[in-house]
């Protein structure tokens, strides 16, 4: 009876290990045969602008956000994240990736090195986005400054330093499906939904997230603790923005001016820099989209400390 059980525990542990590396194996996507992409710059860099590159990857303390040597500390629950050198330098940065290389690690989260990248990269955001878009993006990044130096290591502590768990993490909280127009809706407020859903990635700041990490899905955009740990990230769905019209979210967009008359300020600052060199038509139709997110409650914000700031 005890070698029965034995051996029924070992071949139970057999299949979960299998299980495990199955679930949690770096996914990429299929090298397209075909023509070679003939990149568009110009949308590159609206890519680029979309997707607030420089908040993240700039070189800080330096006034050039073309700079794009890394080193940003982005801080979480979990860790801190350092964001990592994407420059056209050949060493340090991605000048020598391939196309399918880039691809992988935008949409995919998955290094050249066939590592998963850790979520603090927003690629749960940037799957939605269009190949092609992608591969603009990357043909941009290369006409940009090479920048020489290594991006310090993260600080993450155990067991979530351990990448092939970002695998489970992906199974979980990663949909892969790409953004599909709705033929409801107008060409405006379907190019806002695709921006920003994909390379946008509004809703990996201004939603609560779960104990893994992952965003609560019924609560999408409705604000939540700042993930840096300080402040709280407002809810942008209707239930805060309901006075707002789509010009009042388009100005705020291109200025970071509020209705009211007073100016953002925090992590929102670096997003308008990005934001605001967005094409005109670009900021109406996001704030379109966003205008017509319905009220969503959101968690409750703590109630400041009597004598406190």
């Amino acid at each position: 009876m005890l070698r029965r059980t034995i051996w029924v525990a070992l071949l139970a542990a057999i299949v979960g290990a299998g299980a495990y590396w199955w679930l949690s194996a770096p996914v990429v996507a299929a090298v397209s045969p075909g023509s070679a992409h003939a990149a568009d710059l110009a949308n590159g860099e609206v890519m680029f602008n979309a997707g607030g590159c420089a908040s993240c990857h700039a070189v800080p303390d330096q006034p050039d956000r073309l700079k794009l040597g890394g080193g940003v500390a982005i801080k979480s629950p979990f860790g801190t994240f350092y964001a990592p050198n994407i420059s056209s330098d050949p060493t340090y940065g991605i000048g020598k990736w391939t196309e399918a290389e880039f691809v992988n690690a935008v949409m995919h989260g998955v290094s050249p090195s066939g590592q998963h990248y850790f979520p603090a990269f927003p690629y749960t955001s940037y799957q939605h986005a269009k190949r092609t878009d992608v591969l603009d993006l990357f043909a941009y990044l290369k006409t940009l400054p090479a920048v020489a130096g290594k991006v310090r290591d993260h600080y993450v502590g155990f067991p979530f330093n351990i990448r092939r768990n970002v695998g489970i993490w992906k199974f979980l909280f990663m949909d892969g499906k790409p953004f599909v127009a709705d033929g409801t809706k107008s060409p405006q407020w379907n190019r806002g939904a695709y921006l920003v859903n994909s390379f946008g990635h509004c809703a990996e700041c201004h939603s609560p997230r779960n104990a893994l990490g992952g965003i609560i899905s019924g609560e999408r955009f409705a604000g939540g603790p700042n993930p840096e740990g300080e402040g709280w990230v407002p809810n942008i769905t209707q239930k805060r923005l309901g006075e707002w019209s789509a010009k009042d979210i388009a100005y705020f967009l291109k200025t970071g001016e509020l209705p009211d008359g007073d100016s953002v300020g925090g992590a929102m600052t670096r997003v308008i820099k990005n934001t605001s060199q967005l094409p005109e038509a670009d900021i109406a139709a996001m704030a379109d989209y966003l205008k017509s997110l319905p009220p969503v409650d959101g968690p409750p914000r703590p109630k400041r400390k009597e004598g406190g700031a």
